[in-house]
């Protein structure tokens, strides 16, 4: 399965390479040129354990890449994580633009059904916030595709056309525990994996992601995506 990370901070950079040592091909996606050339030529950005050796293991493996190039990671990725920062506002509340802008660029690059698993931490909600701006976004490029409105940035990129609207998907919270100095082990370890969605679709292709640790008998949680966005809220608060 192939398999998009948006985000390669440190729990886009550590799920992405865990995920490809599973045994997946997975796409690490950053807007940062400097970083994604740096990863590519070899230099991990984060120290954690094990990290710089399994990525370099993944990426000698042809199991493990970087690119600038979003649309292209979307469109040939059956899941897409999203695992961009949410940082505080002035106020305390969670800043997510940067989510929202991964939801207009997943809404924009889409040409077939995908999962959209969010990663971040977040607000209780936010699935269903990711859900409304994807089809806010695919309800545009419907609107511009009829007119032939080509400067329309929810068209493809590269040959002006939009692919039949709507198109489905699903949102699912899977929220991560990981520490740092630990956080390798933490997600090949897990005391837990948390599945919040309503899809059956969705859930199979979540539980085949992680079916190496469901072979090791890691309980899985599965509810719906708000429970599983306050579940990362009351384990935060241990």
């Amino acid at each position: 399965m192939k398999i998009c990370i948006v985000g390669t901070g440190y729990v886009g950079l550590v799920t992405g390479t865990c995920l490809s040592d599973f045994g997946l091909e997975v796409t690490c996606v950053d807007k940062d040129s400097e970083k994604i050339k740096g990863l590519n030529s070899g230099k991990v950005p984060i120290y954690e354990p094990n990290l710089e050796s399994l990525i370099k293991k993944n990426v000698t493996a042809g199991r493990l890449g970087f690119t600038v190039d979003i649309e292209k990671a979307i469109k040939q990725s059956k899941a897409i994580f999203i695992a961009v920062g949410t940082p505080p506002n002035h106020d305390g509340s969670a800043n997510l633009e940067q989510i929202e802008k991964v939801a207009q660029e997943i809404a924009a690059s889409m040409n077939e059904y995908k999962a959209i698993v969010n990663k971040s931490t977040v607000p209780i909600g936010t699935a269903a916030k990711i859900k409304e701006i994807i089809n806010k976004y695919q309800s545009k490029s419907v609107i511009a595709r009829e007119r032939g409105d080509r400067s329309n940035p929810n068209l493809n990129r590269r040959t002006g056309v939009s692919p039949v609207y709507p198109i489905p998907f699903d949102v699912v919270s899977n929220p991560e525990f990981l520490r740092e100095g630990s956080a390798v082990y933490d997600f090949t370890h897990p005391d837990k994996i948390v599945i919040g969605t309503t899809s059956e679709k969705a859930l199979k292709i979540m539980q085949e992601i992680y079916r190496p640790l469901y072979l090791i008998d890691t309980p899985f949680v599965i509810t719906n995506p708000e429970t599983a966005e306050l579940i990362k809220y009351a384990c935060n608060s241990f």
